[in-house]
C-alpha cells in the first residue's frame, strides 16, 4: 500500500513513517514536506492513507484535504496537528478528515488509531497464495524494517525516565540491537545532511540529534510492530544466527582496532551492519508466512543466497550510510587481494576469527599486515 505523509518537521515525519510501517507490513510511504509537492505527488500515485499536518511553509494542510476528498470520498485521511482547541478540531471535520491527532502524541495512540482505518492486506484468496519472488521484489521499494525483540513494556519503563536518560545510556543499551540502531541512524542521518551535508556516524550522536524523547518513541514505535517479530521457529533460529554473528564480528573488530589504537566504535558498527541484507530477507520471508505461504529451508536458503546482497545494498544507500562504513562492511564478506586499508583489513579478520578461521593462511596474513601477532579469540 502507498501511503502519503505531508510534514515540515522531518523529525516528526520520520517517526511517522517508522509508526505506519508498524502498522502495515511493506508499506511504502512518501514524505513531503511543502504542500505544493504533495499535491503533484498525490496526482501521479494513488494512496491508501494520507496524514498531513495542518500548518504548512506554503499553504495549509486543509487544502490537500480538500483536494482529494473532491476526488475519493473514502481514502482515509488523517490530520496531525499542533492545534488542540474544538474549534479547529471541528473546522477540520468539515473538510472530511477520517482523524485528527494533536501533537504532541502518543505512538502507542497513533498505532492504534493508523492500524484501525485499514483492513489487513486480504487480498490472496484461497486457491492462490503468496509470491515469495513478487513480495521480495516489491519489498525492494517499501520502508524495510528489520526484525528486532524490543518489548514496548521495557520502552515505556524507559520513556517514563526520559528525563534522567542520557545519548550515552542510551547508546551503550542499544548498541547491538541492529534493528533499531539502524532505524536510528537513518532517521540522524535524513535529518543531518539536509541541514549540514555530514552524516551521523555514531548511535549515541544520532539519539544526541535527534534528542532522548524522539529516540525513544522511535524504539517505541519499532517495538509495537507485531507483524515484524518472526513466528516461524526456523526463521526465528536463522535471524537469532545472523544477529550473533553479526554481534561477534563487531566484537572482534574492536578488539583488534583498540590493539591498533584506533577507535573501536565505527569498527564495532560495521560487524554489527554485516547481515543486515539477511535480517531484511528474513523479515519479508515472515511476511510471507502470515500471509499464508510455506517456507521451507530450501526456499529459505535460495532467497537468502539471491536477494541478500541486494537488500543490504539497498538498506545501505536508504540509511544514507557513508561509503567508507559501506565498503567496511563489505569488506566483511569479500576484500581485494589489492586492497591495503587498515579499517578493510581489520574488517575481514575479525570476520575470519569470529567464523573459526583464525587459523587459515588467509587470516594469517591479514594479521601480518596489520601487525597483529597474535590472533585473539571470540567471546563465547
Amino acid at each position: 500500500m502507498n501511503v502519503l505523509v505531508l510534514e515540515d518537521d522531518e523529525l516528526v515525519a520520520e517517526l511517522l513513517e517508522t509508526v505506519i510501517a508498524s502498522a502495515y507490513n511493506g508499506a511504502v510511504v512518501d514524505k513531503f514536506d511543502r504542500l505544493e509537492d504533495a499535491h503533484i505527488g498525490s496526482q501521479k500515485k494513488t494512496y491508501s492513507l494520507v496524514v498531513t499536518d495542518w500548518n504548512l511553509p506554503d499553504g495549509s494542510g486543509l487544502d490537500l484535504v480538500r483536494n482529494l476528498r473532491g476526488r475519493d470520498r473514502k481514502l482515509p485521511i488523517v490530520m496531525v496537528s499542533g492545534r488542540s482547541d474544538r474549534e479547529s478540531v471541528i473546522r477540520a471535520a468539515h473538510y472530511g478528515i477520517s482523524g485528527y491527532i494533536t501533537k504532541p502524541f502518543s505512538v502507542e495512540m497513533v498505532h492504534k488509531r493508523l492500524a484501525a482505518l485499514i483492513e489487513p492486506d486480504n487480498d490472496l484468496s484461497a486457491t492462490q497464495g503468496p509470491d515469495l519472488q513478487a513480495l521480495l521484489k516489491a519489498s525492494l521499494e517499501s520502508v524495510i524494517q528489520l526484525p528486532g525483540d524490543q518489548e514496548p513494556a521495557d520502552v515505556l519503563a524507559l520513556i517514563d525516565r526520559a528525563d534522567s536518560l542520557s545519548p550515552a545510556e542510551l547508546a551503550e543499551r542499544w548498541r547491538e540491537q541492529t534493528a533499531l540502531v539502524t532505524r536510528l541512524l537513518d532517521v540522524a542521518n535524513s535529518s543531518s545532511f539536509r541541514r549540514t551535508g555530514e552524516p551521523v556516524e555514531s548511535l549515541k550522536d544520532a539519539i544526541t540529534l535527534m534528542g532522548v524523547s524522539m529516540a525513544l518513541d522511535q524504539a517505541l514505535a519499532l517495538s509495537l510492530d507485531v507483524g515484524r517479530r518472526i513466528q516461524s521457529p526456523e526463521l526465528v533460529q536463522r535471524a537469532r544466527g545472523y544477529q550473533e554473528q553479526a554481534a561477534v564480528v563487531g566484537r572482534e573488530a574492536q578488539r583488534i582496532a583498540m590493539t591498533l589504537k584506533k577507535n573501536p566504535a565505527m569498527f564495532q558498527k560495521a560487524g554489527l551492519l554485516s547481515r543486515v541484507g539477511e535480517l531484511a530477507v528474513l523479515s519479508v520471508i515472515n511476511q510471507y508466512v502470515s500471509k499464508g505461504g510455506e517456507a521451507d529451508p530450501g526456499i529459505i536458503d535460495a532467497a537468502l543466497k539471491t536477494w541478500s546482497q541486494d537488500y543490504g545494498n539497498h538498506l545501505k544507500i536508504q540509511w544514507r550510510i557513508p561509503l567508507d562504513l559501506r565498503e567496511m562492511i563489505g569488506a566483511v564478506h569479500f576484500l581485494p587481494k589489492d586492497c591495503v586499508r587498515m579499517d578493510r583489513l581489520v574488517m575481514r579478520a575479525a570476520a575470519l576469527i569470529s567464523g573459526g578461521q583464525g587459523e587459515t593462511e588467509e587470516c594469517q596474513v591479514l594479521m601480518q599486515r596489520l601487525g597483529v601477532n597474535v590472533v585473539g579469540h571470540t567471546e563465547e
